[in-house]
């Protein structure tokens, strides 16, 4: 048996050559960055998420506040009331609607985000009990 041929194969396996080793740092570089961006994506959508669930929940608590309310005393808001400095709610009551007897609340939140104005509307019909 001839040794000596195992043994030179395995002195010239000395390692990674130096383009074997940028193309790694290249393709982890690329990896890093599509993480980073869909990070900044889920941060972004989270964060909407949270400003969404705000409106939502500050335009059903003024609802809920006008269901309570005496039918005789439902009216429609004056002007925006500001909610947590970037909110904006009013609310419009037509009576008679759609019936006799009945009042269409409509509550609306809106507010900025990213440069954008958006808003949640909610409807309800509150009938004379």
């Amino acid at each position: 048996m001839n040794f000596n041929r195992f043994a030179r194969k395995k002195d010239d396996e000395r390692g990674f050559t130096l383009i074997e080793i940028m193309v790694a740092v290249f393709l982890m570089t690329i990896a890093l960055l599509g993480l980073v961006s869909i990070t900044v994506m889920v941060i972004n959508g989270n964060a909407f998420s949270k400003s969404m669930t705000t409106a939502t929940s500050l335009a059903k608590d003024k609802l809920e506040e006008l269901q309570n309310t005496s039918y005789a005393n439902i009216t429609s808001s004056t002007a925006a009331e500001t909610k947590e400095t970037i909110y904006q709610r009013s609310w419009t009551v037509t009576a008679d609607s759609p019936g006799t007897n009945m009042k269409t609340v409509v509550v609306v939140v809106t507010w900025q985000w990213q440069g954008q104005t958006r808003d949640v509307t909610l409807r309800s019909i509150i009938s004379n009990k």
